[in-house]
Formats: C-alpha cells, sequence, structure tokens
C-alpha cells in the first residue's frame, strides 16, 4: 500500500486535537445518512463525524491517523478506497468526508463505494468553483491552484455516479474542526504552524510568504479594512458541498 499522506513527514501528528467534528457539520451528515444502520465510512482518518448511533466500519491508510482514534471509536481497518476490502452490498451506506483529494483514483474509488453500499453514499468535498474565499484569493493563491488539479469538479462526480442531492454546507464562525476554510472569521489562526500542520494542503506549497502578507496585513490593520465586515456573519459559504447519491 502507497503511503498515506499524512504518514509522510509526520504530517498527521496531532491532527485528532485540530481536526474535531463539528456538531453542526456532523448533523447535515447523520441527515443525508438517512435511515442506514450500518456504515462504512471511507478515508476514516482519526474518527471524525462517524455516527455514534449507526454500526460503523472505517478504513484508512495511514497508520498515524489510525493510532489517534479513540478507544471506543469504530473498528478501523487499514485499506485504501480504491480498493475496499469488503463484500458487495455489504453497509446500507457508504461516507467520505474531505478525503477524496487524497485517493490516488478517485473515479475507483467512488465505484467501490457504490459497490459495498446498498442504499446510498455520502460524500463531503470541496467545490472549487463556488469558492471565493480571502485566504487563497489574496494570500495563498498556490492553495487555489493546488485545488483545482486535485478536486474532482462537480460535474465529474455526478458524471462518474450519477445526479446527486447537493447541499451547500456553511462554515459556523467558530467552527472546530480545523479544516482549510475553518478559520474564516479568526485570521490569526493561520499564523499558527501547527493549525497548518493539520491542513494537508500547506504541506504541498511554499506557504512563508503568504504567511508574512497575512501577518503584515492583520498587524497594520489592511485585512480588517477589507474584510472587517465578515467578523459580523455567524456563517459563510466558502465552497464545502454534501453529495448524496440513493439508489
Amino acid at each position: 500500500m502507497p503511503e498515506a499522506i499524512y504518514d509522510e513527514n509526520k504530517l498527521g501528528e496531532g491532527y485528532a486535537q485540530r481536526r474535531r467534528p463539528d456538531p453542526r457539520i456532523a448533523a447535515g451528515i447523520v441527515s443525508a445518512l438517512g435511515d442506514a444502520r450500518t456504515v462504512v465510512n471511507v478515508g476514516a482518518g482519526a474518527g471524525s463525524y462517524e455516527p455514534a448511533d449507526r454500526i460503523v466500519q472505517a478504513v484508512e491508510p495511514s497508520e498515524m491517523m489510525i493510532a489517534q482514534r479513540a478507544p471506543d471509536a469504530a473498528p478501523c481497518v487499514r485499506g485504501s478506497a480504491e480498493s475496499l476490502p469488503f463484500e458487495t452490498g455489504a453497509f446500507d451506506a457508504a461516507m467520505a468526508v474531505l478525503t477524496i483529494h487524497h485517493w490516488s483514483d478517485w473515479r475507483a474509488g467512488l465505484r467501490e463505494m457504490r459497490r459495498v453500499a446498498r442504499k446510498r453514499v455520502v460524500l463531503l468535498t470541496f467545490d472549487v468553483e463556488a469558492s471565493d474565499f480571502w485566504l487563497t484569493n489574496d494570500y495563498f493563491p498556490a492553495l487555489m491552484e493546488l485545488d483545482r488539479r486535485i478536486m474532482p469538479k462537480l460535474g465529474e462526480l455526478q458524471a462518474e455516479m450519477g445526479d446527486a442531492a447537493v447541499t451547500p454546507i456553511p462554515v459556523p464562525h467558530d467552527c472546530v474542526d480545523g479544516f482549510l476554510c475553518a478559520y474564516w472569521r479568526r485570521p490569526e489562526v493561520y499564523l499558527d504552524p501547527i493549525a497548518r500542520r493539520s491542513m494537508s494542503s500547506f504541506a504541498k506549497i511554499d506557504a512563508e510568504a503568504g504567511v508574512k502578507r497575512l501577518a503584515d496585513d492583520l498587524e497594520s490593520g489592511a485585512w480588517r479594512a477589507r474584510y472587517g465586515g465578515l467578523l459580523d456573519l455567524d456563517e459563510l459559504d466558502v465552497g464545502y458541498r454534501l453529495l448524496r447519491w440513493e439508489f
């Protein structure tokens, strides 16, 4: 099995502390799972968003991530999305949360999710075409360029799997899950190297210049002058989308 990204350079260290499930996002995922009683979580990481009221089987390629799963988390096998070690129709539903961009072949991964799920597939992903985010626009354009290369477009996902129910997932201003856009109203957090290490995209770019620009703009007040209006918002749509396929 190829080395998982979170095992490379110990990127996943401390992940479970920064990447905690946000209850508002979790509610959307649980709703999308519907009446599914058995669920496979593909690219499960440290166990975020695994519903406690279902029978869950996790699949994760990274040994470092598996080691951070809580003792009472769902059972987890080491494996990849592209080759799930389960029989056809083994689960009511398959879910994957902010992981598809790590797969070596996302089409094969989706086909595998479809194969093992009897009722539905639920996918939380990022729609680059719907995103207009100050962080990537002004400070780290390389992140947006990266996402345009690695994130499948919604049209491509639906061409592979058929029409999906698509739900925007706005990010709460106090989101406790430290993914890339979580700190849209807390820009100072992006200056923290530990916080950035919990965002896999930062490991793929040279962030030094962008960090300095952001630090300078926060100190001078330039960031607030441009984006101070965001401080009055409780949530923001930055491009996260929940897709649900029914069979």
